[in-house]
């Protein structure tokens, strides 16, 4: 059969482009016939039905060109398990156009990747709807509230059918152990009381299973239909004596199942609403008005129509609406929702805001600089609700095994129905009895929620502690990690040079600085700066400076105080002929040894002292370097300044390994030699100039703050741009990944376990065997078991968070205690 697709192509700018992309497709088998047009960018391309578009696709790629694609996020209703998901992709995947599909059961959503020329959302939407689910809108369209009536509607209609069945079934198996006497035959009540229940509790189930085997699926409903469908069945035999006896009355049984299945979905959907909480608290975030200036006149607008320059009024206890620059007014904003840190930061002229975040006290106006889905907030939900979405590696081999699973156990509980009666000679009550529990005892729901609902929860709280976690293979890997490579500048420094040391000669500390910075405020250079900012701190004034002269690489001069006086390196004091003692050599090496840059200050011949200047460790630095050491990595240092600075910075910090003098460009060869050792490496640095090295390694961690984040630069993104996160980012990432190893080790036990005891393999020895309505309840009990687990990730907080959080804590009452 013949297909003709359409694809738009990026890239082309001449005519050769286009031969070339038509030439590279017509040397691909089944494809019959190739038009390029480069107007439109536009090729259209004739093939046999055994041709993949992803193929197609491949060849332009290879061939130097871009397929247009666009994603879209749909969000589900109706998933009940593994086998959903399967069908969902599979429905989705026989429209063509399609270019990749991942359907998180967790989070209840369809990540598609799709060519716009072929479909469009209405054909993803019918296809949806077709195999049998709810479409309930696209992730970014207000479909907040149809969501929540759409579950709320759900789980009312699953808790009135199984209280439903739960109060007719209770009665009547107490009437059958308790053999109560009534004035006409029990046969023909129980098949009266229980059949109008049975339907309207099991209706949900046996539709689902229609709908499965209309696609040429089979999923757990399926097998469900065939549990309960089995024993109502007989059980309307037996009524009437047609082939069984009235000993194979299964009434009760065949509702308590259909009421414990429903049961257990209803707590599985009202668990599984809990896993995208996280998600929901970003989204609410977003403030839905702005005051806008507009015509010099505060105006109330809805945020969609606010644009960039727009000026803002954001006043106390407000959202701020965008991402901006405070061009008047000064107040402390909380920006804990954002980056997870606890202290409001100060907002004053010039400074920097982050739409979602809250105004405190003061009256703040704000330039609009980033709208919409370029701020930081849309940056981040975007990139946590696509994180969600991800499948790790070890969840594809849980859906491997999901796939092989469903037929498997069908044809356990027919082998064990025919050994039972044909071979051991057991009755058929007793055959047909293990035939219906092991149909409603397996349960791939447990195995197919193990990892999506741990993912989702423990990338949402990684979100909430100001940790972005761009795919679910980083969490895998965080657990493999055996060496973390650090940028030191901004990394494991304040990326400032500030004035650690101050030795006196002639001279006391208020005249050094007050002459210092006289001349060094006049300069760009970063020490000038370092030392005009520590004379400030000091409340120190400066003097005014005639005849004053920059000398490059060595220092400035001028005329202070009616005196030459002279500030820089020791080269510039000898070209001056400033002396001193010989002791104080020993102080300068001291200091040099220590990493430190020496900037002496002089007038006329004299010296009055000198300062030590170093970019200092952060102050968490130390902590953070004890945190990943209990975590068993080797640490090091790459970095471009001298062998010196580093190796003093590496020993201040506890680091053992420096590579020193590697330029920016050369950091990612550096990473990729460490991974030539065999090493799986994370590398942590700054999300804009180690862009690079942050790619080559196995995990990419990027430290950045508010607005300068880099959000699209690392594998891990470090919201308060501290070191000490990069430690709790591998810890949740171990925890979540030790969380999923829990949920599939419970859910392969689980099914390991009680299959072959409801299978009644130990009732010979034993005679322990699961009676279908228990069964049942173990199969309700496995899934919530599970999604349990991962919530419990919620209330996560790594070791190297709580250190932090002490320190907070007790910087506060530091402050209270204070006079």
């Amino acid at each position: 059969m013949r297909k003709s697709t359409r694809l738009k192509i990026s890239g082309m700018t001449c005519a050769t482009c286009a031969e070339t992309i038509k030439n590279a497709l017509l040397r691909r088998e089944g494809v019959e016939n190739v038009e390029v047009n480069l107007s439109t960018e536009t090729a259209i391309i004739d093939h046999d039905d055994k041709t993949d578009v992803a193929d197609i696709e491949r060849v332009i790629t290879e061939a130097g060109y871009a397929v247009q694609r666009e994603n879209a996020v749909f969000k589900i209703g109706g998933m009940t398990c593994a086998t959903c998901v399967a069908t969902i992709e599979n429905a989705l995947r026989k429209t063509n156009g399609t270019a990749s599909i991942n359907v998180n059961l967790g989070a209840e959503k369809a990540y598609v990747t799709y060519n716009p020329s072929m479909i469009g959302i209405p054909d993803l939407r019918k296809a949806i709807e077709e195999a049998g689910y709810q479409y309930l809108g696209l992730e970014g369209e207000e479909t907040a509230e149809l969501e929540k009536m759409a579950r709320e509607k759900d789980l009312r209609s699953k808790r009135s059918r199984f209280i439903v069945g739960f109060a007719v079934s209770i009665p009547l198996m107490v009437m059958m152990y308790l053999q109560i006497r009534i004035p006409f035959p029990m046969a023909y009540f129980m098949l009266v009381v229980s059949t109008p229940p049975f339907i309207y509790v099991s209706y949900p189930i046996f539709k689902a299973a229609y709908r499965a085997l209309r696609n040429r699926n089979l999923n757990m409903d399926v097998m469900y239909s065939m549990g309960i469908g089995v024993a109502y069945v007989a059980s309307l035999l037996a009524t009437f004596e047609l082939v069984l006896s009235r000993d194979f009355l299964f009434y009760e049984a065949a509702l308590m199942l259909a009421s414990f299945l429903t049961f257990g979905r209803y707590l599985e959907a009202r668990a599984k609403g809990k896993t995208s909480e996280a998600i929901k608290k970003l989204i609410g975030l977003q403030p839905k008005k702005a005051t806008v200036i507009r015509t010099g006149k505060e105006e109330i607008t809805p945020i969609e129509d606010v644009v960039v320059d727009d000026e803002v009024i954001v006043k106390p206890g407000e959202r701020i609406p965008v991402d901006g620059v405070v061009i008047e007014g000064s107040s402390y904003v909380d920006e804990s929702m954002i980056s997870g840190e606890p202290i409001p930061q100060l907002k004053k002229i010039n400074s920097n805001t982050v739409g979602g975040t809250i105004n405190k006290n003061g009256v703040l106006r704000v330039r609009a600089t980033r709208i919409g889905r370029d701020t930081v907030l849309a940056q981040i939900i975007n990139l946590v609700e696509t994180a969600q979405g991800d499948k790790p590696p070890v969840q594809r081999i849980a859906d491997r095994v999901v796939s092989y699973f469903i037929p498997s156990v069908l044809a356990f509980a027919l082998l064990s129905f025919a050994v039972w009666y044909f071979f051991a000679g057991y009755t058929l009550l007793f055959a047909l009895t293990r035939l219906i529990s092991v149909l409603v005892i397996a349960c791939p729901c447990a195995l197919g929620l193990a990892t999506p609902t741990a993912v989702t929860v423990g990338i949402g709280r990684g979100a909430e502690l100001g940790i972005l976690i761009r795919n679910g293979e980083a969490l895998e890997l965080s657990e493999k990690i055996s060496t973390m490579v650090f940028d030191k500048t901004g990394t494991l420094t304040k990326g400032r040079p500030e004035v650690t040391d101050l030795v006196t000669l002639d001279s006391t500390e208020a005249d050094i600085l007050g002459t210092a910075a006289s001349l060094e405020k006049n300069s760009a250079h970063p020490l000038a700066e370092a030392v005009v900012t520590y004379t400030k701190s000091r409340n120190i004034q400066t003097k005014h400076v005639t005849e004053f002269d920059t000398v490059e690489g060595k220092g400035v001069r001028g005329i202070v105080d009616g005196k030459e006086t002279f500030v820089g390196n020791r080269v510039f004091m000898d070209e001056n002929g400033v002396t001193w003692k010989n002791e104080i050599d020993d102080k300068v090496t001291s200091l040099e040894q220590s990493g430190k840059s020496i900037i002496f200050v002089a007038r006329d011949s004299s010296l009055l002292g000198l300062m030590g200047v170093a970019d200092p460790l952060k102050e968490e630095t130390h902590v953070a370097i004890d945190q990943l050491r209990k975590l068993g990595l080797e640490l090091i240092i790459v970095t471009g300044d001298n062998e010196r600075t580093a190796n003093a910075i590496a020993k201040s910090a506890g680091i053992d390994r420096v590579r020193a003098g590697v330029l920016p460009a050369e950091k990612a060869d550096e990473v990729k030699r460490i991974q030539g050792e065999g090493k799986v490496v994370s590398f942590v640095g700054d999300g804009i100039n180690d862009a690079p090295a942050l790619a080559q390694a196995d995990v990419g961690i990027a430290i950045g703050t508010g607005t300068d984040i880099a959000i699209e630069s690392g594998d891990m993104i470090l919201m308060q741009g501290e070191i000490i996160d990069a430690a709790a980012a591998i810890q949740l990432g171990r925890k979540v990944m030790s969380r999923i190893k829990q949920n599939l080790f419970w859910a392969f036990a689980y099914n390991t376990a009680l299959i072959p005891v409801a299978a009644g393999v130990f009732y010979p020895l034993f005679k322990i065997a699961f009676r279908p309505e228990l069964a049942g309840f173990a199969m309700a009990l496995s899934s919530v078991t599970v999604v349990t687990l991962s919530l419990l990730l919620k209330r996560y907080v790594p070791s190297a968070k709580r250190m932090k959080i002490g320190r907070f804590d007790n910087s506060i009452k530091e402050r209270e205690t204070k006079p």
